[in-house]
């Protein structure tokens, strides 16, 4: 997307799902968007993550947010849970975060309103079975923004996270078979009766949503936003 001379954000995962949605959003909120996906760097490594970091600066001279979106799941009990699959899982969804802060951390503070935004999930705050990777590193992110947060604020840097329930992506969709192995279920049942069992909502979210709160984070009225995740789980926290 074209410098305009705007305020410069960083998205990861831009590709698709929540990550497009939210590139999107912020483009037409007058953002200049560098969305990276995989093809641009392996962010499951220190060298993609300082990759895509840097060529957003030589690209744009400045940036003014990180959005830390990308990611993926797997479903397995903890007994078969490929041990690579779980060290993938804590690389790209609490170790990529904490590198692409570490690396942007100076133009944050340079931006004099910088901001650092996890798209982390519900299963930040609660567990569900068959996800110890994805739930144990949604749990770890929470706390790196905690961290950073205190950390950015003498300098002018917030960080926060956003925590939805099941939004309608190919990654949840991918997940369908998986679940239906896992819980012993047919697949037209796992929506219904897995995946939205804990919403007091039963519907799936949307990407277009998570992009509205990512922009609300994100802009002038989310300046208060820090240190702390957004929920957008349709009620499934509050059981």
């Amino acid at each position: 997307m074209a410098d305009r001379g705007s305020r410069v954000a960083l998205v990861t995962g831009a590709a698709g799902g929540i990550g497009a949605a939210i590139a999107a959003r912020l483009d037409a909120d007058g953002w200049t968007v560098h969305g990276v996906d995989v093809e641009d760097g392996d962010l499951t490594t220190r060298g993609g993550n300082r990759a895509v970091v840097d060529a957003a600066l030589a690209r744009h001279g400045r940036l003014d947010a990180v959005v830390a979106n990308a990611g993926f799941q797997h479903v397995a009990p903890v007994a078969e849970f490929p041990e690579e699959r779980w060290d993938a899982l804590l690389a790209l969804l609490l170790t990529s975060p904490f590198l692409l802060a570490k690396y942007a951390w100076e133009a944050l503070r340079e931006s004099g309103d910088g901001r650092f935004l996890v798209i982390a999930s519900v299963h930040g705050l609660a567990a569900s079975p068959f996800k110890a990777g994805y739930v144990a590193a949604k749990h770890g992110v929470l706390g790196l923004v905690k961290v950073l947060a205190l950390e950015g604020a003498p300098v002018g840097i917030s960080a926060a996270a956003i925590c939805p329930a099941y939004v309608r992506t190919p990654l949840v969709e991918a997940q369908v078979a998986a679940q239906a192995e896992a819980h012993g279920l047919p697949e037209e049942r796992v929506l219904e009766e897995v995946l939205l069992a804990p919403q007091a909502v039963k519907r799936l979210l949307e990407p277009e949503e998570v992009a509205a709160a990512a922009a609300f984070a994100l802009g002038p009225d989310g300046r208060a936003l820090t240190g702390a995740p957004l929920v957008l789980d349709l009620g499934w926290s509050a059981r």
